[in-house]
């Protein structure tokens, strides 16, 4: 027998759930479909395990700078690693725990279908013996870590991801971390600071994608102080007595386990999406406008990390808001992106704003930076490596972008977004209040030499016209 409703929603992540949160507002004639552990990526596997061993892995490295402030006996604390990772494993239970609380656990067997989905073609879909009917298709099934069917082959037992790197208990005495995005940076430097030897290694000559090369330099020489970065060389691995041997260019180490960072990959191997008809994009990622996240002309939609791109909690939610919309209303709603933000949870933070590295135009644009070096705060906790970039439109002096990396930046990050998006210019960025001492102070110098950038081509002008008007004003009388 066939179940028929208005809506199917095919996965319980971030994305689906706020596309349910829509449809619900129109009709309870719905179904949410989920296949594996409930409780979303973000609280499982993501965002919020991650930062707390993060935090837990900062806090351990500040005995390192105790004899600094007259404390004593930092050298002697000791960290119970299985205590700490069923630290990690214990609030990352109650991160899911909540999500479950205020989602799927008040639904009834009639719109919870747990099991794996299978489209039969744009309207109908299986889950295990049952077929279910829809007059539109929600697809939000996120993605999962990226590991080679070689590597996967070859080196199984040996593999950590940040899908399964929380549920060990015990940390290896070494790791090669093979991909130095945003994961493998801040998972990298967390192990390190744990206790383990690691070594990270990636292909590209950028560190956590960061485009602007200033703020690259920086960000390779402030962590290469702390663990061995090898990059610009495809690593070549193998397995040995010890583990494994990792060789990258003239490089070589002996690692008990490879954490694989590799980046992220939309799951619909099992959808059976070929059976929709429409054309078929990277990775297996159906043709979908980008704005309305519909699929062709199906009643179809992508949202969240299936959708493809760069994993993001807040864009995940927005379109599965924007999903639910169209996937209930007859006029269909448009997605905007906010202005881009991206920021990387390591010590000392990364972040990008706005507008990227690889669109500047040095002829309608200017750049400033400022150094953390100077800055008060950052001195006074300790934290003074760095720099800041800030990029502003040469004509209109409106503020377009930013990279940094350095103390606190995931704030200077969120005030330069909302800048961004009220698309003020650097005079009206520094019309604001700014406090003594905060890490904010930065942003201000860099400001105030933007400022100073800005205004340069007008001194050059008036310079040129006193040149060309000096000899008529030091001509004779009469002349």
């Amino acid at each position: 027998m066939t179940k028929r409703v208005d809506v199917a929603v095919i996965g319980a992540g971030h994305a689906g759930l706020n596309a349910i949160k829509e449809i619900r507002k129109v009709t309870e004639d719905w179904v949410l479909i989920n296949g594996g552990p409930l409780g979303t990526t973000c609280a499982r596997v993501g965002c919020m395990p991650s930062k707390v061993a993060i935090h837990l892995a900062d806090t351990y490295k500040m005995r390192d700078n105790l004899a600094r402030y007259g404390v004593s006996g930092g050298e002697g604390l000791a960290l119970d690693r299985p205590a700490a990772l069923e630290h990690v494993r214990d609030l990352r239970d109650t991160f899911v725990d909540l999500v479950l609380a205020n989602t799927t656990d008040e639904m009834d067997d009639a719109h919870l279908i747990e099991g794996y989905a299978q489209l039969l073609d744009a309207h109908r879909l299986r889950v295990g013996e049952q077929e279910i009917a829809a007059d539109a298709v929600i697809i939000a099934t996120g993605a999962r870590s990226v590991v080679p069917p070689a590597w996967a082959a070859d080196f199984g037992d040996g593999i950590l991801t940040v899908d399964n790197v929380f549920e060990q208990t015990e940390l290896p005495a070494s790791v090669a971390v093979i991909g130095l995005g945003p994961i493998g940076l801040e998972i990298g430097q967390a192990l390190h600071r744990l206790g383990v030897a690691v070594t990270g290694v990636d292909h590209g000559e950028r560190l956590s994608r960061i485009q602007d090369p200033a703020v690259n330099r920086a960000a390779i020489d402030i962590f290469r102080r702390e663990f061995p970065l090898w990059l610009g060389d495809e690593p070549d691995i193998s397995r040995c007595d010890a583990g494994f041997r990792v060789r990258a260019g003239e490089r070589e180490v002996v690692v008990e386990k490879l954490f694989l960072a590799l980046g992220r990959r939309p799951s619909l191997e099992r959808l059976r999406l070929d059976r929709l008809g429409v054309s078929m994009g990277a990775h297996g990622v159906p043709k979908y406008d980008p704005q309305t996240l519909r699929v062709g002309r199906t009643g179809v939609y992508l949202a969240g990390d299936a959708a493809g791109g760069i994993a993001n909690l807040q864009r995940a939610a927005a379109q599965g808001r924007i999903a639910g919309w169209n996937a209930v209303h007859r006029r269909q709603r448009r997605w905007r992106p906010h202005t881009p933000m991206a920021i990387v949870f390591s010590e000392p933070n990364i972040a990008c704003v706005g507008m990227e590295w690889q669109d500047f135009d040095a002829k309608r644009m200017v750049v400033a930076e400022q150094r953390f070096g100077p800055v008060g705060r950052a001195l006074i906790m300790g934290q003074n490596r760095g720099l800041l970039r800030v990029y502003a439109e040469r004509r209109s002096g409106r503020l377009l972008g930013a990279a940094m990396v350095g103390p606190r930046c995931e704030h200077l990050a969120h005030l330069l977004a909302w800048a961004l998006e009220q698309r003020l210019t650097v005079t009206q960025a520094l019309a604001m209040p700014f406090y003594h001492p905060v890490i904010e102070e930065a942003l201000q110098d860099a400001l105030l030499e933007l400022r100073a950038e800005l205004v340069k081509p007008r001194r050059r002008h008036l310079l040129a016209w006193a040149r060309a008007s000096w000899p008529v004003a030091r001509a004779p009388l009469g002349t």
